[in-house]
């Protein structure tokens, strides 16, 4: 990743709350997404980190929300198990609400994972999907959920942005 070319896509325009808004998996966070927030820091880049305990499998919570919402770069860490987590897809979910607004852009990272699982939902996102389906088969409302999930997965990862092996 290049956090020059993050810096040339800040608008100072309006007032962002963050300048840039990651949602990843907790698999990257002590190597990959630790390196890519000091970056950040670095380079001046105002970023919402939460590291606080989050509930597993409980709703957003309104201060994440906001941070989305409020943040001008959004960056999605696609990893192995991203999919896997319900926090994490309703986070995507609400980035992908964002891509329409003016202002905000979405920069995918494809970490270890090929880009093309991600927009195919195969591999280990076939699975996590598959096992999100079992669980709330008999919860339309959630179901409804499941189905949102897999668009915003389809909308950012079809987004032009970084496939990083190894790194």
């Amino acid at each position: 990743m290049d956090c020059k070319r993050i810096q040339s896509t800040l608008y100072h325009s309006k007032n962002w709350k963050y300048d840039v808004f990651v949602s990843f998996r907790g698999e990257t966070r002590n190597n990959f997404t630790d390196h890519l927030f000091d970056a950040l820091r670095r380079h001046g880049i105002l970023s919402f980190r939460d590291d606080t305990k989050l509930e597993k499998g409980g709703p957003i919570s309104a201060r994440l929300l906001q941070a989305i919402e409020g943040s001008q770069v959004l960056i999605v860490v696609f990893s192995m198990d991203y999919a896997s987590s319900t926090w994490c897809l309703q986070e995507l979910a609400q980035i992908a609400d964002c891509i329409q607004i003016p202002g905000h852009r979405v920069l995918p990272v494809f970490y270890n994972v090929s880009p093309s699982e991600v927009r195919k939902q195969s591999g280990n996102y076939e699975k996590a999907f598959m096992e999100h389906e079992e669980r709330f088969k008999d919860d339309a409302e959630m179901m409804e959920q499941v189905l949102r999930w897999r668009a915003a997965l389809t909308q950012v990862a079809n987004l032009s942005g970084w496939d990083v092996k190894d790194k």
